[in-house]
């Protein structure tokens, strides 16, 4: 079936129709939450920092333009993906975590979930208060008195976890992951103004940097779809299954391992963990003890300054992230285990431990090229930054990936809801 007629036979469906107009109206809810400010901020000084701040800029995008206006939900999904690290590092040091994730099922992963939630909101509030910290010492937030402050404290941390929620349905009653698709509506929702920038700045002599930047975003897409649907395929055998005429026999398939395995996550963990240093700094540079100080201002001239140093930290940890990600999702004794329970091997390795340690090795290669990738993709941004020196470019890359990987899992959830409806 061709794409235009499974787009077609999605929308005659009612039940897929049904998805597909929930999940535009949830998005439509969380756009018109954005723009609802909270009282007493200075529009022109923060629009200021903003654009004078690289790591705000980004944080603004993936809030879905919510802090741009200071708005109830302007910390965004941050929280949750903070809690969602922590948890995941937890299944690593114990062991009742990682059976819970890994052993116990869709019950045991709902109660996972449950104990991110819980963790999300003591988050909200230690990340709202440093936002706020860091806004009032710009002089942003001058004219609130701290009972306004720790009115909007409260209000943005609900408005997260009402995101939160959203995204949660969107996953019950709609078509794809809410968190990523929530993420995807705040890049799409800052395009229009990014177009402006760039139509206001056009002159004659731009046209071939702008030409350039056109065919590096098509190699970049092209990139991601290819790496995002490129897969290992592991030759696999079922010794002796019956076949029609009651005779015995060998049959053959295939496991397939992703190169991208990780997705768009390693990105979102990253930037997480990159927020820390610009939220912690106010806090840090007036502080009496002077070793925290001196933490506190290096943090300030890294978030600031240091762009090269912000880019390579970047890599580094979107490059490790992938691999945490891959580790604690697929886990190879899982898989030799399960294969063996199938009557499945895989030709020329002995079952167990030797299937496992082939299976590690696999994963670990094809790992590395997954990681580069989204190493590279998450820092040319900066690099194009860097020789062209146009500040609309920082979230360039990172953009594109999400919003391609996002588009690229909706397709294929459609297609399967139309698939499923054939049959």
């Amino acid at each position: 079936m061709s794409f235009w007629r499974k787009i077609k036979t999605a929308f005659g469906d009612k039940s897929i129709r049904r998805r597909i107009l929930f999940v535009l109206f949830i998005l439509a809810v969380f756009r018109l939450l954005s723009t609802i400010p909270i009282p007493g901020v200075d529009a022109f000084r923060l629009q200021g920092f903003l654009q004078s701040s690289q790591f705000l800029g980004i944080l603004n995008i993936f809030s879905g333009g919510g802090l741009s206006a200071l708005s109830i939900v302007m910390l965004g999904i941050g929280p949750y993906i903070t809690a969602s690290i922590v948890m995941q590092l937890m299944t690593m040091m114990s062991p009742r975590l990682k059976s819970m994730y890994h052993e116990e099922g869709e019950a045991g992963r709902a109660r996972f979930s449950q104990y991110s939630r819980i963790l999300t909101i003591p988050l909200s509030l230690i990340q709202g208060f440093a936002l706020l910290k860091l806004l009032d010492s710009q002089g942003i937030l001058e004219s609130m008195t701290s009972f306004d402050k720790a009115v909007a404290l409260i209000v943005i941390t609900a408005g997260s976890m009402f995101l939160l929620w959203l995204g949660e349905l969107i996953n019950e009653k709609g078509i794809g992951n809410g968190t990523s698709i929530i993420i995807f509506a705040g890049i799409v929702a800052a395009l229009p103004a990014q177009i402006s920038q760039f139509a206001f700045t056009f002159t004659k002599a731009s046209i071939p940097l702008y030409l350039g930047f056109a065919l590096v975003a098509v190699l970049v897409i092209l990139g991601v779809v290819l790496v995002t649907e490129a897969e290992r395929m592991i030759p696999i055998t079922y010794a002796k299954q019956a076949r029609v005429g009651g005779s015995l026999g060998q049959s053959s398939s295939y496991l397939p391992i992703k190169i991208n395995q990780a997705g768009v996550m390693p990105i979102i963990f990253a930037l997480s963990i990159l927020s820390l240093p610009q939220l912690l700094a106010p806090f840090m540079t007036v502080s009496n003890i002077e070793i925290i100080k001196k933490v506190g201002d290096a943090f300030t001239w890294f978030t600031q300054n240091a762009n090269w140093w912000y880019s390579i930290a970047y890599f580094v940890l979107v490059f490790l992230f992938t691999y945490f990600y891959t580790a604690i999702t697929v886990e190879p004794e899982a898989m030799a285990t399960n294969l063996q329970k199938s009557g499945a091997f895989i030709p020329g390795i002995r079952p167990g431990t030797s299937t496992t340690e082939y299976l590690s090795k696999i994963i670990t290669r094809v790992t590395f090229l997954g990681a580069l990738f989204l190493g590279v993709i998450a820092v040319l941004p900066f690099i194009m930054q860097q020789l062209s020196g146009l500040q609309t470019l920082a979230i360039g890359g990172t953009a594109l990936l999400i919003v391609v990987s996002v588009v690229l899992d909706i397709l294929k959830k459609i297609d399967g809801q139309v698939s499923m409806r054939q049959y």
